[in-house]
């Protein structure tokens, strides 16, 4: 696969972007997905809660919408096992829990939804439910004891 040259990849990312955080290992990934032909993958997660994304996705699906046209990767993560679970994720409140259907039928919404802005044909789908699903008790319990309360 062939990449643009890093100074026209770097100048579509840094267009309409306000903060680019760690631009210089940005680039050395860049370079480094040039050099081997193999494009970078740029992911947005969403946990399907509710029917509709808001429009401050809109912003973030813009910009891996570039990615995509620089030849790399986007991928959207479908949070299915959290939004079944209500995972709070830093919020004061917990988010109500969801059947499977329910996040089924919302997870398919925001497929619909990016569509509109992200190219279908090369965009890649994860559900967080397929490597989530696998984790036994104990694994939750390890991951959980890496943290502290307050973190």
């Amino acid at each position: 696969m062939t990449f643009p040259p890093l100074n026209e990849q770097m100048d579509a990312i840094r267009r309409g972007t306000v903060d680019l955080i760690n631009e210089e290992d940005l680039a050395k990934k860049i370079e480094r997905a040039r050099a081997k032909s193999k494009p970078l993958i740029a992911k947005l997660g969403a946990d399907p809660s509710t029917p509709d994304l808001h429009i401050g996705h809109g912003v973030v699906l813009r910009k891996l919408r570039t990615f995509q046209d620089l030849g790399h990767q986007a991928t959207l993560i479908i949070g299915d096992f959290t939004a079944m679970i209500g995972d709070p994720s830093g919020r004061q409140k917990t988010r109500p829990m969801l059947t499977a259907e329910q996040v089924k039928t919302n997870g398919e919404t925001y497929v619909e939804q990016v569509s509109r802005i992200l190219d279908r044909n090369s965009l890649k789908i994860e559900y967080n439910s397929t490597w989530l699903n696998a984790m036994t008790f104990t694994d939750v319990v390890k991951l959980a004891a890496s943290y502290t309360v307050s973190q």
